[in-house]
């Protein structure tokens, strides 16, 4: 196996392995605002989610930026509260580019969860580009395979079962409020 391989795998293992399930869920929650008739303005916002987790990833690596884990344990449930509080105000839907470099902002945290990780494997690695950009297409397949997944229940939801989407957005969106409050109050920050 070659190392862009490995590290290929390493990513898509990293999104859609259910121990990172705040992953999963902060995917899930950011695509329950959006119909399937919207799929392309969903890709370009997981993208930017990719582009900030890549950098962190990235910053991390090269030991430019560093952030104790108990605060990154902290924001990362916090930003799956924000974007499902988002999902349920009028103001969600209008700019993309709000939500675009939102969107961006909470990959750069989300991407903070796993650099250690990465950065002890990277370690060993005399050249970190190859891996680095393998591994986050790693991340960006994992998060469409999610986002395939996930309009497929919603259309069947919707489609078969007749369930307005504005039903759909408010059920996972509480969902992921949920989990994302007993993630912060079971956080040893506070």
């Amino acid at each position: 196996m070659s190392t862009f391989e490995m590290y290929l795998r390493l990513g898509f293992q990293h999104i859609i392995n259910i121990h990172g399930y705040d992953h999963i869920i902060f995917v899930l929650v950011l695509c329950a605002a959006y119909s399937a008739k919207e799929i392309t303005r969903v890709l370009i916002l997981v993208t930017a989610f990719t582009i900030g987790h890549s950098l962190t990833l990235a910053l991390s690596t090269l030991n430019i930026l560093s952030i104790p884990s108990r605060y990154v344990e902290f924001m990362i449930p916090a930003t799956i509260l924000i974007t499902a509080l988002s999902n349920v105000l009028p103001s969600r839907r209008g700019n993309l580019r709000i939500v675009f470099v939102t969107t961006l902002f909470f990959g750069l945290i989300h991407g903070l969860g796993f650099s250690n990780y990465l950065k002890g494997l990277l370690g060993k690695e005399s050249n970190i580009l190859t891996p680095l950009f393998a591994f986050n297409v790693g991340i960006e397949t994992g998060q469409i395979v999610i986002l395939c997944l996930y309009f497929l229940l919603y259309l069947l939801t919707v489609n078969l079962m007749k369930v307005r989407h504005d039903f759909w957005r408010l059920y996972i969106s509480g969902a992921g409020f949920g989990i994302a409050l007993i993630l912060l109050i079971e956080n040893k920050f506070w």
